[in-house]
Parts: C-alpha cells; sequence; structure tokens
C-alpha cells in the first residue's frame, strides 16, 4: 500500500515539474538575453550565456521525456496491468471459464472488484454442479420412465394374448387329449417297423403341441402366486439338482454363488419354474457345452438371482423382442412361451425379470424379488 501511494506521489510530482518546468522556460530565456546584453560581448561571459541559450529548450525537452516516460511505466504498473488482468477475467467468465486467477492487485477499488469477480465465478461453479446434477437426476428419471412405460406395454400384450392364448388352448386341449389316447392305442396295436416309425413321429409332434398348450394355459392363468418367505439358496441349489437329473446339463459347468440365508416373499412353485426355464435356456444357448453361474445378493428392499451363461449374448434386436409371446431363436424346437411364462410368473410374485448383457460375453437373466 505505501508503494502505490509512493508511486502516485511520484507521477503527481513528475507531472507539476514538467509542467513547472514548460511555465518557466520562455521566463528563463528572456533573464538569459537580459543577461547577455549586460555582458561584454567577446568576454568569456558571453559566451557561456550564449552556449546556455542554446542548450535550455533541448536540456528541458530531454527531462520532460524521462520525467513522461517515467510517469508511464509507473502508472502501467499501477493501474494499467490490473486493470487488463480485470479485463481478461471478465471475458474468461463471459466465456463460462470460471477458474479466475486474480490478485488483490491495482488498489482498493481494483482488489474489490477482483474478489467480486472471484465470488461470482464460485458462484457459478456452484450452479453449474447443481444443473449438472438436476440434469443427471432428469436423465435418471426419464430412463426409469421409459423402462416401466415398456414393462407396462409389453404387461398389457402378454394380458391379452394370455387370455386369447388361453381360449384357444381350452378349445383345442379337449380334442389333443382325445388324439393322444387313441394314438396310445394304436401305438399298442401297430405291426411292422415302418407304421411304429410313423406312429412315434406323429407321437413326437403332438407331444409338442400339448406343450404348447400347457404353455399357452400358463400364460392366460393370471398371477395367483401366494408369496412366503423363502431361503432363495435352497430353491437355487434344488432346481439345479433337478435340471442334473436330465441331460441338458452333462457339458455344463454350473458354478452357484449363492448367499446363505436371503429369504425373498415368493411362491416356491412359481419361482422353481422360472429357474428351471432360465437354466434349460442357457444350456440351450451354449449348445449344452459351456458354463453357467447363478449368484444371489440382496440390496435394500430387493433380492437379486442371477443366471449368467456363456453363450453367443443377445443381440439388440433379440432383446428388444425376448419376452414377447411366440418369439423364439430355437426354431421348431422351441414354442416362445418359456421366457414370457417366467415374466409373469415373476410379475405375479411382486417381481421383474429382464435381461442383459454378461460380463464374459454371454447373456445374463437377473431376477428380481422383494425381501422377506
Amino acid at each position: 500500500m505505501k508503494w502505490r501511494i509512493a508511486s502516485v506521489a511520484f507521477l503527481l510530482g513528475s507531472l507539476s515539474t514538467g509542467m513547472s518546468w514548460l511555465t518557466l522556460q520562455p521566463v528563463l530565456i528572456r533573464l538569459l538575453d537580459v543577461a547577455r546584453r549586460l555582458a561584454l560581448p567577446g568576454t568569456p561571459e558571453a559566451e557561456g550565456l550564449t552556449r546556455i541559450r542554446t542548450f535550455l529548450p533541448l536540456a528541458l525537452g530531454l527531462d520532460l521525456v524521462v520525467l513522461t516516460v517515467l510517469a508511464y511505466v509507473v502508472l502501467d504498473l499501477t493501474v494499467g496491468r490490473p486493470l487488463r488482468a480485470t479485463e481478461a477475467a471478465v471475458e474468461q467468465l463471459g466465456r463460462l471459464q470460471l477458474d479466475v486467477p486474480l490478485a488483490g492487485q491495482g488498489g482498493p477499488l481494483l482488489s474489490r472488484i477482483q474478489r467480486a469477480l472471484q465470488r461470482m465465478a464460485e458462484a457459478l461453479r456452484q450452479e453449474q454442479a447443481l444443473t449438472r446434477s438436476q440434469l443427471e437426476a432428469l436423465r435418471e428419471a426419464n430412463s426409469r420412465l421409459a423402462r416401466a412405460q415398456t414393462e407396462l406395454v409389453a404387461s398389457e400384450r402378454l394380458a391379452t394374448v394370455g387370455k386369447l392364448a388361453a381360449g384357444v388352448a381350452h378349445e383345442v386341449g379337449n380334442p389333443l387329449a382325445g388324439i393322444l389316447g387313441y394314438l396310445s392305442l394304436a401305438r399298442m396295436k401297430a405291426e411292422g417297423p415302418e407304421v411304429k416309425d410313423f406312429l412315434e413321429r406323429i407321437d413326437h409332434e403332438v407331444l409338442r403341441i400339448d406343450r404348447i398348450v400347457r404353455g399357452l394355459l400358463d400364460l392366460g392363468r393370471p398371477g395367483s402366486a401366494q408369496p412366503v418367505p423363502v431361503d432363495v439358496g435352497q430353491v437355487v441349489e434344488t432346481c439345479v439338482r433337478l435340471v442334473r437329473a436330465g441331460p441338458e446339463l452333462d457339458r455344463v459347468d454350473v458354478t452357484l454363488d449363492v448367499a446363505p440365508g436371503l429369504l425373498a416373499r415368493a411362491d416356491p412353485g412359481p419361482l422353481s419354474q422360472i429357474l428351471i426355464n432360465l437354466l434349460l435356456n442357457a444350456a440351450q444357448a451354449m449348445g449344452g457345452e459351456g458354463r453357467v453361474r447363478i449368484s444371489t445378493r440382496q440390496e435394500a428392499a430387493l433380492l437379486y438371482v442371477e443366471v449368467e451363461d456363456s453363450g453367443p449374448g443377445l443381440s439388440a434386436e433379440v432383446r428388444a423382442h425376448l419376452f414377447e409371446p411366440f418369439f423364439t431363436t430355437k426354431g421348431r424346437q422351441g414354442t416362445g412361451l418359456g421366457l414370457a411364462v417366467s415374466l409373469n410368473l415373476a410379475q405375479g410374485m411382486g417381481g421383474r425379470l429382464d435381461a442383459r448383457d454378461g460380463t464374459g460375453g454371454g447373456a445374463c437373466f437377473r431376477l428380481s424379488l422383494p425381501a422377506a
């Protein structure tokens, strides 16, 4: 502060000295002219006065230039540079570059202005952070709303198709039962290998129709689950043992990462049906050979069961239609009802079933249930 006061005092003193010299220059020149006339011509005094009279304007001009340069330097250091720094900071704030490096320079007034700019930059930084967090929350809310809308449309479509399918299944089921009965009698009385072969093929196709009809009945049956506290780990282990009894998992390595004692509110029957269906789907997706990992975990009020395989994974097109009735990637081997029925059963227990990419490139189906 003392240095700034001294600088301003020097500046004012330099300016006053320069103005004084400019005012006194004509007076000094007249006095020198009078002294020259009084001095005897040719004397050393007269010659000295003549030289002084000649160089006096030049000396005064040089002094004035030096004082002007010094005054400019002092003014630039004390006022110019702080003003330019403040101007650059204002332009930087205008471009929303909020890292404003301002020190208290240029005297009390400029220092107050610079501190005000720094407070403004800090307020803008906080406002930007708040805006970013609100925007992220809005994106998340929109994402949840889109998922809920997709699930609602899928549920309505599933309910409509289920009602229609149940009606058709009832109409087909009765004559189908008769066909199966007569087919059983025909196989008992068949003679000749060719006739028996034909009857076995017919039996295979009729049984396939029967599976489709049963799937349609399950699809059209409203969710009537009776949730009770269920140890999910025990249900998972039981389902794995049941599926291992068949040939589907002969060349499949099943790994269990099941936490003990996790209880969910679920119906053991539908829950077992969902898990068995997911296990069989995983084995078929891998061609009967690969790895399946089943894990459980609890987060807040939800319990998750994940079935992840090492198969080829799910394309975006397949994932978009995965839970639609009659959609299948297995050709004639599948009915396209297993996942639709599983979704219906999960929703009947107050849960959800979704699919995503697995960590190893395969598919991962996640069943979420209310924790008990």
